[in-house]
């Protein structure tokens, strides 16, 4: 059994469009309905802003294995100076059952966030004649400066500007060296929501903020489930999740929509429907894309089969008995 701690998943580093290209053929597998994922449990205890989520998945096709991602958020953590997050993946042989690895890193749930993310932006630009690329991020912890590297190396040279808001505030020093003439830190969260053709959510808030329409023809990428009210959001049409029943819960943004605006899973394209059925081409230039990716089991396994495969081939990680 191979283990990957931290600095072997960073010593192998972060390949963007290899990344991307690993969850889009993950989503045509799901289409192809090779896959197998239950809905997901939350262990609660004592303060329920506490949450470990339990992500057990089998996925087939070219990936081919099974497995469980365990991973803690104790949003309190940061006040004392700690990760957020914590999490640790299990693999499986899918025929034996076997345990194969174990990587004990909250890089590949953050890598794999972003790279859904990732999947998103690029058919939405294949779909979309957006012109120069305005990005804006709210969160700037690590999976915010995640979305900012994995969109820089993926599309460095169509972005003009970078605008950057989190209430902790904005050091730019963490942000990549190239592109820190093109950022701003931002004063306000609108100044950033209202001057973004891209627009990330990436943030932990404990209460609903944005309550202004989204600018025509943008790409609302909401990470962080739950920063929208209900009613800035109520004249949108076109909305993407990763899977209605594991979205549409736990006081996501799909869920108010849902129980306050009448949205129902018809209402929705899921993720295949853009990459394996080009359903954006299904709306008009000007009308603002909402994709909510509540975290799918099956994108944790691949993304781990990925840093696996390479491990192997590098000879990184420690091999267990």
């Amino acid at each position: 059994m191979l283990y990957l701690n931290d600095r072997d998943i960073r010593a192998i580093g972060f390949d963007w469009p290899a990344l991307v290209d690993s969850v889009e053929s993950a989503v045509r597998i799901l289409d192809s309905g090779d896959y197998a994922q239950p809905i997901k449990p939350y262990l609660r205890y004592k303060n329920l802003q506490n949450r470990i989520i339990a992500m057990p998945a089998y996925i087939g096709g070219d990936v081919s294995a099974a497995g469980i991602k365990w991973i803690s958020s104790f949003p309190g953590n940061l006040k004392s100076g700690l990760p957020r997050a914590h999490s640790i993946i299990v693999l499986n042989d899918p025929v034996t059952g076997e345990p194969s690895a174990v990587l004990n890193s909250p890089v590949p749930s953050i890598v794999r966030t972003a790279s859904i993310s990732g999947l998103m932006l690029r058919h939405f630009l294949e779909a979309r004649p957006l012109g120069p690329i305005q990005l804006g991020i709210i969160g700037w912890g690590p999976i915010g400066q995640q979305h900012l590297q994995m969109a820089t190396a993926l599309y460095g040279e169509r972005i003009e500007r970078i605008r950057i808001f989190d209430i902790r505030g904005v050091d730019l020093s963490e942000a990549p060296p190239l592109y820190r003439d093109r950022m701003e830190a931002a004063e306000t969260w609108a100044d950033v929501y209202q001057h973004s053709n891209i627009f990330i959510t990436c943030t932990v808030s404990d209460y609903r903020y944005i309550d202004l329409p989204p600018a025509k023809g943008s790409l609302l990428l909401n990470v962080s489930l739950r920063d929208y009210k209900p009613e800035a959001l109520a004249s949108v049409n076109a909305i993407i999740v990763d899977d209605w029943d594991e979205v549409c819960r736990e006081n996501t943004d799909i869920e108010r929509l849902y129980l306050e605006q009448g949205l129902t899973r018809a209402g929705t394209r899921m993720i295949t429907d853009v990459v394996s059925r080009r359903s954006l081409t299904e709306f008009t230039a000007d009308e603002p894309v909402l994709f909510c990716p509540m975290g799918m089991a099956v994108f944790d396994i691949a993304i781990a089969v990925y840093y696996v495969k390479i491990a192997r081939d590098k000879g990184i990680g420690a091999e267990l008995a």
